[in-house]
Formats: structure tokens, sequence, C-alpha cells
């Protein structure tokens, strides 16, 4: 086992933004070829990964693994944001005759989860309604208002009780924080900033995006670049989650990706999809991986039913797509 080095490379925050700087020149090497050379992104990216997972055998003998990790790294992935307005008890905790406190007796509440769980759904309900005004301000078909109300408030309420969870355990895990945050910048950029819908345009049609003016080159580039940076996120909260950077981790993952993006209701075509959608298709490939490991169901058998999910998602897009 390889022992975490000294010196300034010890530092888990300088580490980190060493690997996410190393991730986005990965990822601009690789949209050099893809935007300036034409060559089909699917041959780069699989000839990527065999290379540097390869090389990831190499430097560490096969089999060895980079660690032990820094606890305050590992809380990346295992821990928990600070209560910085301070606990609310309920319930005091239950005190045995013994004088000792009876582990989870007793309701205590993370106030700092409550308040930032109550901000995120006054937010939510607010975006929503102001983006149904918008629709019909602009003469678009909004959906019935009853409607719009019964799902806002069935989400609220969804939320709220996930909220209340987190609260009366430890609070909120750093991993759903950073998690929401780039949500919620992706959403933002796709759905407010033009390099999204410039993104979109060049899905859909990259020689008519061209036409229009567009640096598909450019925007191909930069485009690498973003998710060169969240594939180094990506590793460094699996290498926090494991306690140590191992070679193998992520192995068979490309399956889980690529279906939860098609699930979530990406085209094959390009063009068409949302970040939201990919956000549910991967939490519904995680509730599927992990009921079918709760059944007993063999790894084998569970590659198939992943195999039929995807082609079904994929069956399904492109049906779609020539009915439209």
């Amino acid at each position: 086992m390889v022992i975490w080095p000294l010196g300034i490379f010890s530092n888990p925050l300088v580490v980190s933004i060493v690997c996410l700087i190393v991730g986005a020149l990965i990822g601009a090497a690789q949209g050099y070829w893809i935007a300036y050379h034409r060559i089909p992104s699917f041959i780069v990216t699989l000839a990527g990964m065999l290379i540097f997972r390869g090389i990831c055998q190499a430097l560490l003998g096969g089999g060895s693994s980079v660690g032990p990790l820094p606890d305050s790294f590992k809380a990346l992935s295992s821990g928990f944001i600070p209560d910085v307005i301070g606990p609310l008890t309920l319930i005091p905790p239950t005190v045995n005759a013994a004088g000792k406190t009876i582990v989870g007796s007793g309701l205590t509440l993370h106030m700092t989860t409550i308040v930032l769980g109550l901000v995120a759904v006054l937010a939510y309900a607010y975006f929503g309604f102001r983006t149904r005004r918008k629709r019909e301000r602009h003469g678009y078909e909004a959906e019935p208002f009853p409607l719009f109300v019964v799902k806002t408030l069935v989400g609220s309420a969804l939320a709220l009780f996930l909220v209340f969870q987190f609260a009366s355990y430890r609070g909120l895990p750093v991993v759903l924080l950073v998690m929401g945050v780039l949500i919620s910048l992706f959403v933002f950029v796709t759905k407010r900033m033009t390099i999204g819908r410039r993104i979109y345009a060049m899905g859909g049609n990259a020689k008519a995006a061209q036409l229009s003016g567009i640096n598909t080159e450019r925007l191909t580039l930069l485009v690498f670049i973003n998710m060169g940076v969240l594939s180094a996120l990506g590793g460094l909260i699996i290498a926090a989650r494991l306690g140590q950077a191992v070679p193998a981790a992520g192995l068979g993952s490309e399956l889980d990706v690529i279906a939860a993006v098609f699930i979530g209701g990406a085209s094959a075509m390009g063009g068409v999809g949302q970040v939201i959608g990919a956000v549910v298709g991967g939490f519904i490939m995680g509730v599927m991986n992990n009921g079918m490991s709760i059944m007993g169901v063999n790894v084998d058998w569970q590659q198939v039913v992943k195999g039929l999910v995807l082609l079904g998602a994929v069956i399904f897009d492109v049906y779609n797509k020539n009915k439209a």
C-alpha cells in the first residue's frame, strides 16, 4: 500500500485543485481531437478511458492503492455540513439509571439543514410559479393551475420530508450539498445563459449551429473541458468514499451513466434533455442497483437487467423521435 505523500500535496484542498486541473487538461486533450480534427467523440473518449486506466494500473503496480487518505478529505463523501445556527432540541434524550444517555432517544434538529431546506423549497415554488406566469404572458400553453399547485405541494412535501430526516440525523451530507450546487449551476447555465442555448443548438444540428455563427469548435472544446473537471470531481468523491484511491474504482460504471442519461430523457440524436432529467435517471439507476443487491440478484443478471433497461430507453427515444 502506498502511503499518502507528505509536503504540500498532503493538503487535501491542494490535491483536489490539482486533480480538477488535471481533469480539465485531459478533457481539453480529448476535446481538441474531437473539435478540430472531427474524430468521433465515442472513439476518443473510449481510447482515453483505456489509456488512462492502463496508466493508473501501471503507475500503481496493478492492484496497489493510494492511501490511507486524510479524514478531512474523506469528509467530501462521508462528512456533514456544520450547524452554524445551532441545534434545536425538541425532545430531550432519555437517561438510564446509570446516568448514561440512551442512543437514539430524543429528537434534536440540525437547524442549518432546516433553514437550507426551507430556502430550497421556497425557491422551487417561486421559480416554478414565475416560469408558469412567463409562459402565460408570452401566450404559451401552461399546465392547469390546480395541477401546478398539486405538483408543487407534493414536490415540496417530499423535499421537506427528506430535509427533516437529514436534520434529525446529523445534517445535510457534504456530497449532497455539492450535488445541489452543481445542479443549480448547470440548470442556470442551460436555461438562462447564451452558451447553454448554443450547446443545445450544436447538439441538435452542429452544421446549422455553425452556419448561424456559433464557433462549434471552441464550444466543443469547452464542453469537454467541463466534462473533464466533472469527471475529476467524481473521482475525488469516489476516492473519499472508499478512503483510498483504487485504480479499479468506477470500473463498469460507464453503462450506468449512459443508461441514466437516456432514462432521464436525453436523445441519442442530440439536442434534447435536461440536467434534472439526467439526475432523476441517475437516482433510478441507483435505486435499481441497490434494490437488486438487496434482493440478492446475481451480479451477472444485474448486468442483463441494466442492459435491457438501456436498450428499452434508447428504443423509446428513437420511437418518439420517428413519431414526431
